[in-house]
């Protein structure tokens, strides 16, 4: 494909806190908007049902879920549980501040989860970015980018 080259992407490491231990690799799905797993995510088939969220009518179903924290009712970390009771689960959670629900959602629900990034991940991860989440070292890895560049 003259004309036409993928960028190559040495993986590259942010270091972070770690919540929930675990390993899991996965497409980006990134979120401006907090998260209220109980009332915004179907338990069933992980769409996002909140109308006005950012995300509204995407599954976040075996995806790397970025979004700054949680909110809403403690119930919250049992519709986590259930998510992955029912495979519907996010494969990993980045978040940049991780608040109590969450982190015992991603806990009981065996979701690797790191927060507290050293480089804020909205200044270099996109949408469809592959990145491995390892929840037991507390890092996270952008294995691809998923952006081409046209040569001159």
């Amino acid at each position: 494909m003259a004309g036409r080259k993928k960028r190559q992407v040495v993986p590259i490491k942010f270091k972070g806190r770690t919540i929930s231990r675990g390993c899991a690799k996965g497409e980006v799905l990134l979120s401006i908007d907090a998260i209220s797993f109980l009332g915004s995510v179907d338990p069933k088939t992980g769409v996002v049902v909140e109308e006005k969220h950012v995300l509204a009518g995407k599954s976040i179903k075996d995806k790397v879920l970025v979004f700054p924290h949680g909110k809403g009712s403690t119930v919250g970390s049992y519709v986590m549980y259930q998510l992955k009771k029912n495979g519907a689960a996010p494969a990993a959670i980045i978040n940049l501040e991780t608040e109590p629900i969450v982190a015992v959602g991603a806990i009981i629900s065996e979701i690797p989860l790191v927060d507290m990034l050293e480089k804020n991940p909205y200044e270099f991860l996109k949408n469809g970015d592959l990145v491995l989440v390892n929840g037991s070292e507390g890092y996270i890895e952008l294995l691809k980018q998923e952006t081409t560049t046209l040569e001159k």
